[in-house]
């Protein structure tokens, strides 16, 4: 951050890494771990909508169709009342387009329209509605999947006040272009009406674009260091963008009270982590909460039965208190 600090206005925005910056200094440690970034960086760029048509549709009458996979992924055709939710999602992709730069919307207008379907996301988000979309350019091999998530109230609300934003979804999707070096070129946001609830945010990104993650369990800790160093860089170069990097650099200081205080933290975390998950244990062992062991790919399976059943098209549109909410549709 100081170095950012440093740095004229111009510099400071157009700051980042990429993977051959990060291999190039891999390779000067002589770490063998170049290698392993290298064969990421391949699997990255195979991590694209081509991969993901093969591994999420199959073909019926000729058309590229999402496979059912409940709970996980459960394709529109399949929910009860999925015609209704069908017809809102679709007219808030209207709005969604309003929400995009004007060469990203003539770009997206290529596309026609090809299936839906509900998916189970990551622990964070279970509640949340969520919905993969497939859109069809050039021909049936000319796929482009759209994740629609839920955007709800920051926990920072009660403390600082609403957003100067009127969706939550656009205060996420603003962020994000804000403090992105190098952001998803379709990121936007939509608002789906509902019966009675005054309607849902959603924001709007690819569901692959050349994704891949580092697995911190099995690193080595010198490649550890390497890798924190990293993430470190990329969050001071978004902070930098998108706030005061002198300010910052300054509340910093070159002590290392802070790097001591964000230490005492992750110690802390770790420890009521540990914590959390012995009483989820205890209260499996007694029988006040039931689970299910389950393969790493199918991790998910064991999810609460508040989720609700996958022949339901309410499933995943739950009132935070996990009571159902029967307004809509």
């Amino acid at each position: 951050m100081r170095e950012l600090a440093g740095m004229r206005d111009l510099d400071a925005w157009y700051s980042h890494d990429d993977a051959a910056s990060l291999g190039a200094e891999l390779r000067r440690q002589h770490d063998g771990a170049a290698k392993t970034l290298e064969h990421a960086e391949v699997r990255a760029r195979a991590n694209d909508n081509v991969h993901e048509l093969a591994k999420l549709t199959h073909v019926v009458e000729g058309e590229p169709r999402i496979v059912s996979d409940p709970p996980l992924v459960v394709p529109i055709a399949e929910l009860e009342r999925g015609g209704c939710v069908e017809a809102r999602l679709r007219e808030a992709f209207e709005s969604y387009l309003r929400s995009l730069p004007s060469d990203r919307r003539v770009l997206l207008e290529r596309f026609r329209y090809g299936d839906l379907a509900r998916k189970v996301v990551g622990i964070g988000s279970v509640g949340r509605r969520c919905w993969i979309v497939l859109l069809l350019g050039r021909d049936e091999q000319d796929p482009l999947f759209l994740q629609v998530k839920e955007a709800q109230a920051s926990v920072l609300e009660p403390f600082l006040g609403r957003s100067a934003f009127g969706s939550h979804a656009r205060r996420i999707v603003e962020g994000q272009r804000l403090s992105q070096a190098a952001g998803d070129i379709f990121l936007g946001w939509a608002r789906a009406q509902g019966d009675g609830d005054g309607g849902r945010d959603f924001y709007v990104r690819q569901l692959r674009d050349w994704k891949v993650s580092i697995d911190v369990e099995r690193i080595k800790p010198a490649r550890l260091a390497t890798y924190a160093r990293w993430c470190g860089a990329t969050l001071a170069k978004a902070y930098a963008r998108s706030g005061d990097r002198i300010a910052i650099a300054a509340y910093l200081g070159k002590g290392d009270s802070f790097d001591e205080a964000v230490a005492a933290f992750a110690r802390a975390y770790a420890e009521l982590n540990e914590r959390d998950h012995a009483t989820l244990r205890d209260a499996v062992r007694g029988g006040r909460l039931s689970a299910t062991k389950a393969s790493s790919s199918r991790r998910f399976r064991s999810l609460p039965q508040a989720i609700g059943s996958p022949a339901d098209a309410d499933a995943g549109w739950n009132t935070d208190d996990g009571s159902r909410d029967e307004t809509r549709c």
